[in-house]
């Protein structure tokens, strides 16, 4: 059997590069979660790079965690983490082995699977917006904690793979501020999307929580 081009898995060396490389050339890929109910595939349209030591907004600015294990490498594994005591969000990370960094994966086009979707994001109005924001897309695809650390380029069994798809060129490609981040991490223009594609998240900048009294 000839696996077509755009269905070929990204092998490892995809990933083992700079993240700043390798995000904006996550646009158009296609991202596939298998599930006992079936796959759900997905077309990434807007991601964010996170640069370990050297951003302040990365979760291992301060040095390795558990949390943050996984980031550390190997390259094509999948980092999960939970936010605001409800959400779970996803990243892949790259560059080197032993040295922090990935990239959040913010939205993406369902291509396959939307019915799987829709159940889990009842709120939806539209098709556009099952996977409109990394919690959503997270949630769309049934992503939790207990995915932390799959290797998305393993040619077995694996729930979480990337696709070649159709690579975004790079006339199309747009890069800003990052969404929601504080301080000096949030003025890296590391934020990259898909010009105006409908599935791509508002920008919103970050705003303080005020403490309850």
């Amino acid at each position: 059997m000839i696996t077509p081009p755009d269905r070929t898995p990204l092998p490892r060396e995809f990933f083992d590069r700079p993240v700043l490389e390798v995000a904006p050339d996550l646009l158009g890929r296609t991202l596939v979660r298998t599930t006992p109910d079936g796959p759900i595939a997905v077309r990434l349209t807007e991601v964010e790079a996170y640069d370990g030591p050297n951003d302040p907004g990365s979760h291992a600015y301060r040095g390795r965690t558990a949390r943050n294990d996984v980031m550390f490498g190997p390259p094509g594994h999948v980092y999960v983490y939970f936010t605001y005591g409800m959400w779970f969000c996803m990243n892949l990370v790259c560059g080197p082995e032993g040295r922090a960094s990935a990239v959040l994966l913010r939205a993406g086009e369902i291509l396959e699977g939307a019915e799987l979707a829709r159940k889990r994001r009842l709120s939806a109005r539209n098709d556009k917006e099952l996977a409109k924001g990394p919690a959503r897309l997270a949630t769309a695809l049934g992503v939790d904690r207990a995915l932390d650390g799959t290797d998305a380029c393993d040619l077995g069994e694996t729930p979480l793979r990337v696709l070649t798809g159709t690579p975004v060129p790079s006339d199309q490609v747009l890069n800003g501020p990052r969404t929601g981040v504080a301080g000096e991490g949030g003025v890296h223009p590391w934020r990259f999307w898909v010009a105006n594609d409908p599935t791509v998240s508002p920008y919103r900048a970050h705003v303080p929580r005020r403490r309850s009294s």
